[in-house]
């Protein structure tokens, strides 16, 4: 019985081979080709509630003549604005420090994200460099640091030193990927032989050195040419008004106005700097600072516009100034985000307040604070440095985390590209918005659902107009 019962086994195997060998091959099966969706406008979505994070949406937006009774955000092209300069970060010493210490393919992979257009990359455009140390480098230092009671008024010893370890090579790969970025240069101090107390920490630029503090904006301006890096603009003094960050530099609008007036505006002149010169660089509330120096005929004539952080303060005063000296240029300079973050509530903020905000009041750029730090908030300086200062990135060796910034930028640098313009739509209240013009002619529209629900509305171009939706918090890129 035992062989009969393998044989028959057998018999079923040889049977089921067979049967395999003889088959026809089964025909491959592909997936038919997707459809090619059909739409006049692309839309690309940040909704924290559903963690989808700045990515395109698959939805078919045609512009048509139905009417309906939804909110509707018209844009007006013929109603012209200022012109955007960019969108982007402060790059102090910290964060280059951090970017440097990458493996160089690590290092390559996240500023082609950073500053490249293509693909899913957000295209900042425009950087902010701090002139010497922030108080968000490792250490403390100038162009012209000197032994005690030394003086050196002709700058014979000044040198970019510690900036060509990490920042300036750096700005050179970040060139190399947009070689037309913008990039301006502040100060946090002056050396601290040319100040009042002789320390990083506070003090006043001593009158005797205004020559000397120029010639120091000279000579950073042409150094960083030597090396490729164009100064596109400088501002004076990073947050006047605040001697108890370190570094820093007590100057009040008087006395800006003065150096301006008497030694920055005519070195530059003789020495053929066509850098603009940039005042104030604090809060907004204070905008009667920059008013001082504007009105100042002899300090203004050298002055290209006045800078903004929102530290205190609303951003409707920056249309004040613009109002009171519309052939002046206003830019948003700084907003920190403290660690650890939340990316709804400073996505929604930062969104209303500067992207649609700041631009709706005459800003040319918005620029997010710091580019990146570390997974403690480090690096920064003793006695006064930033300790909790999130980075758009956080960098933690090779590995890389995109914070609310990484979001809050990228919904504007991405499309509105340098010489885009402003143009005129409908704010609601629930749904704040602000629309561009870029230079290829191509519309672009930011909006933010600020209200309790989701919402339904309509964006609207002449005649045609498009049904659109955003969840609450969500904010949309619309580009046609």
């Amino acid at each position: 019985m035992q062989y009969k019962y393998l044989l028959f086994l057998l018999c079923i195997i040889l049977f089921s081979c067979k049967d395999d060998v003889q088959s026809e091959p089964k025909p491959h099966v592909t997936d038919p080709p997707p459809e090619i969706l059909k739409t006049d406008v692309t839309f690309w979505l940040t909704n924290p509630e559903t963690y989808v994070l700045f990515q395109k949406q698959n939805k078919s937006l045609i512009f048509g003549s139905e009417v309906n009774q939804n909110p509707t955000i018209e844009v007006d092209t013929t109603k012209l604005y200022q012109t955007i300069d960019g969108f982007g970060n402060c790059l102090t010493g910290g964060s280059a420090m951090l970017l440097s210490k990458m493996a160089p393919a690590s290092r390559a992979s996240i500023l082609k994200e950073l500053f490249a257009t293509d693909g899913n990359n957000i295209g900042i455009s425009y950087l902010r460099v701090s002139i010497g140390a922030s108080d968000l480098d490792e250490l403390i230092f100038s162009y012209n640091d000197l032994s005690y009671g030394e003086t050196d008024v002709a700058l014979t010893k000044f040198d970019l030193g510690y900036d060509k370890k990490y920042l300036i090579p750096v700005l050179k790969e970040i060139l190399a990927i947009n070689p037309a970025i913008k990039i301006m240069g502040s100060p946090w101090s002056a050396p601290v032989w040319m100040k009042t107390n002789g320390d990083t920490r506070g003090g006043s630029l001593k009158s005797e050195y205004f020559d000397a503090y120029a010639l120091y904006f000279v000579k950073y301006i042409q150094a960083m040419n030597a090396e490729g890096i164009n100064i596109d603009a400088i501002t004076i003094q990073n947050e006047p008004l605040h001697p108890g960050n370190n570094p820093s530099m007590f100057m009040p609008a008087e006395e800006q106005a003065i150096f301006i007036k008497k030694s920055l505006g005519p070195a530059f002149a003789s020495n053929k700097i066509n850098t603009k010169i940039i005042v104030y660089d604090h809060n907004a509330d204070r905008p009667d600072y920059p008013l001082t120096i504007l009105k100042d005929a002899e300090a203004a004539k050298y002055v290209d516009g006045s800078a903004f952080h929102l530290y205190g303060g609303t951003i409707d005063a920056l249309s004040g100034v613009h109002n009171a000296f519309p052939d002046k240029n206003l830019y948003f300079t700084e907003q920190w985000i403290g660690a650890p973050g939340n990316l709804a509530g400073d996505l929604a903020w930062h969104i209303k307040t500067l992207i649609i905000g700041g631009t709706r009041n005459w800003c040319r750029n918005i620029l997010e604070w710091n580019m990146a730090a570390d997974p403690n908030s480090d690096p920064h300086t003793d006695r006064g440095g930033c300790d909790r200062c999130l980075g758009t990135i956080t960098i933690d060796g090779n590995n890389v985390t995109r914070n609310p910034a990484y979001y809050i930028l990228a919904h504007a640098a991405k499309f509105v590209r340098p010489g885009s313009v402003r143009i005129e739509s409908t704010n609601l209240e629930k749904l704040p918005n602000v629309a561009f013009t870029t230079p290829e002619g191509k519309k672009v529209l930011i909006v933010i659902n600020d209200g309790a629900a989701a919402q339904q509305f309509n964006i609207k171009l002449g005649s045609k107009q498009i049904l659109t939706s955003l969840e609450k918090g969500a904010v949309g890129t619309y580009v046609w």
